[in-house]
């Protein structure tokens, strides 16, 4: 068995963590970072791991940081769509 299924079957929860920061030249601009791994929860020890790297060892202070988590086992899905649209 693969270890990231049996992480998932232990518990484990693919975790996703969108972080906005302040750019560390242009403290009045923000910037977006997402993060994604297997992760604990609720103690999420691999999501402290990291953001405590962040505040150590980074110049960007973080503004706040929202977190998701999958807590079902599946395979990936592919939808096509008709178009795609970028703004600036």
């Amino acid at each position: 068995m693969r270890r990231d299924v049996a992480l998932q079957l232990n518990g484990w929860r693919m975790t996703t963590a969108e972080t906005l920061y302040h750019l560390p030249d242009h403290p009045g601009a923000l910037q977006s970072f997402i993060w994604q791994k297997l992760d604990y929860p609720p103690e999420f020890p691999k999501l402290h791991k990291f953001l405590d790297f962040w505040v150590e060892n980074l110049d960007g202070p973080l503004h706040w940081v929202r977190v998701g988590q999958v807590e079902i086992v599946s395979p990936p899905k592919f939808k096509p769509v008709a178009a795609s649209f970028e703004i600036h």
